[in-house]
C-alpha cells in the first residue's frame, strides 16, 4: 500500500504556495497518496467560529489515518479566548518535539556570509505549553514547563541528526546563569546525549547568541544549534534573517511516529492573490516530505533544481532579487528537476 500524506493548504498565501508544491511533486511523478484537508483561522470564522480549534475534526481523522502532514501557513488570532495555533496543536497532540530547521545561505543572496547549520528547537515544552494566569487584574505569570523527559529525547534526536549528517558541534544555547533550575536540566541532557562521541558541545547564553549570529555566523557552520522552544524560536528567525528570506527557509516537525513539514514563514495575507510570493520554503519542505515517505530521489532532485533556480536568479521572485512571478519560478523548478531525475 501507498504512504498517505494529508495536506493543509492552510490561510493567506498558503494555498498557493501549497499549490506550487503539489504542482512540483505530481511533475517528479510522486508515488505517495495526498488527502487535501482544511485548517486555519480562515476555515474557522467561515464556520462561525464554532470549534474549539482551528483543525476541524474531520482534518484531525485524516491526520490520525495518515503516515505525516503537510501544513500551509496559517494565521493565528492574538486575542483572548480563540483557538491555539494549528501548529502548536500538532506538535503536542502527536508529540512532534523536534522542530527542524537546516540553515543554508545561498551564494547569490549573500556573497559575503557563508552560513550552514541546523536549528533544533524542542517544540512541546517550554512558555508554549501556554500555562498562563493572572494573579491580579494587573499581572499574570506564565509558566516556563521544562521535563527531562522531554530534553533527553529531544537532545537524542539532535545528536541522531549530528550523527547522520556528520556534524561534530553541538551548541546549547541557554540562560541558565538566570534559569538556574530550568535551563540546569536542559544542559544536564546536552551533556549526558554528547557524553562518549566526538561531537563537541559548547554553551552560550542567549543574549550573546543573538549578537554572535550577526557579527560572526560562520562560527556556527557545521553545527547543530540546540534549544529550548522560545529561545530557539527566536534564533532560528534570526538565521533566516541572514540568508536573505524567510521565504527560503524550510523546516520539520518530527517525533517517534509522526512528522509535520512546513514552511517557517507565516500566512502574509496582505499578499494572497497576487502570485508574487517566494514558494522556496514550501518547496523545499514538500520535497524533504517525500524523502521521509521513502522517496529520496524526488527529494535530491528538488533540492539541487531550487538551489540552481535561486543561484542563477534568472527567475526568481522580488523578495531575492527578481521579478518571476510564483508560477514562473515554480515552472523553472519543475524544469531542472524533471532533468535531474533523467540523469
Amino acid at each position: 500500500m501507498s504512504k498517505k500524506t494529508a495536506v493543509m493548504k492552510g490561510d493567506g498565501i498558503g494555498p498557493e504556495v501549497v499549490d506550487s508544491m503539489l504542482k512540483i511533486l505530481k511533475e517528479c511523478n510522486f508515488q505517495s497518496e495526498v488527502i487535501e484537508c482544511e485548517v486555519g483561522s480562515e476555515q474557522w470564522e467561515k464556520n462561525g467560529r464554532k470549534d474549539k480549534s482551528y483543525i476541524p475534526d474531520s482534518t484531525m481523522k485524516i491526520l490520525e489515518e495518515s503516515d505525516c502532514c503537510f501544513k500551509g501557513p496559517t494565521t493565528t488570532i492574538p486575542v483572548p479566548g480563540a483557538p491555539r495555533s494549528v501548529a502548536v496543536t500538532l506538535r503536542q497532540k502527536f508529540e512532534l518535539y523536534s522542530n527542524i530547521r537546516p540553515t543554508k545561505t545561498f551564494d547569490r543572496l549573500t556573497p559575503n556570509t557563508k552560513l550552514d547549520c541546523v536549528c533544533f528547537r524542542e517544540a512541546t515544552e517550554g512558555l508554549y505549553t501556554g500555562i498562563e494566569t493572572k494573579i491580579t487584574e494587573d499581572a499574570a505569570i506564565a509558566i516556563r514547563k521544562i521535563t527531562r523527559q522531554g530534553c533527553d529525547r529531544f537532545l537524542n534526536a539532535a545528536m541522531d541528526w549530528a550523527k547522520q549528517n556528520n556534524m561534530k558541534k553541538m551548541v546549547a544555547i541557554t540562560k541558565r546563569n538566570i534559569l538556574k533550575q530550568t535551563d540546569g536540566i536542559f544542559w544536564d541532557s546536552a551533556q549526558r546525549a554528547t557524553q562518549g562521541t566526538d561531537v563537541e558541545l559548547s554553551e552560550i547564553y542567549i543574549d550573546n547568541m543573538a549578537q554572535q549570529m550577526v557579527v560572526a555566523p560562520e562560527q556556527f557552520n557545521g553545527a547543530v544549534l540546540v534549544s529550548t522552544n522560545l529561545f530557539m524560536d527566536i534564533i532560528s528567525e534570526l538565521a533566516s534573517g541572514l540568508v536573505g528570506s524567510i521565504g527560503l527557509i524550510y523546516s520539520a516537525n518530527m517525533g517517534d511516529n509522526f512528522a509535520m513539514f512546513e514552511a517557517a514563514h507565516g500566512s502574509a495575507p496582505q499578499f494572497a492573490g497576487q502570485n508574487k510570493v517566494n514558494p522556496t520554503a514550501t518547496v523545499l519542505s514538500g520535497a524533504w516530505m517525500a524523502e521521509y515517505l521513502g522517496e529520496n530521489d524526488i527529494r535530491d532532485a528538488i533540492f539541487d533544481a531550487t538551489y540552481k533556480v535561486i543561484n542563477e536568479g534568472k527567475t526568481v521572485t522580488w523578495d531575492i532579487g527578481g521579478d518571476a512571478s510564483t508560477t514562473q519560478m515554480t515552472d523553472a523548478i519543475i524544469t531542472y528537476a524533471k532533468e535531474n531525475l533523467r540523469k
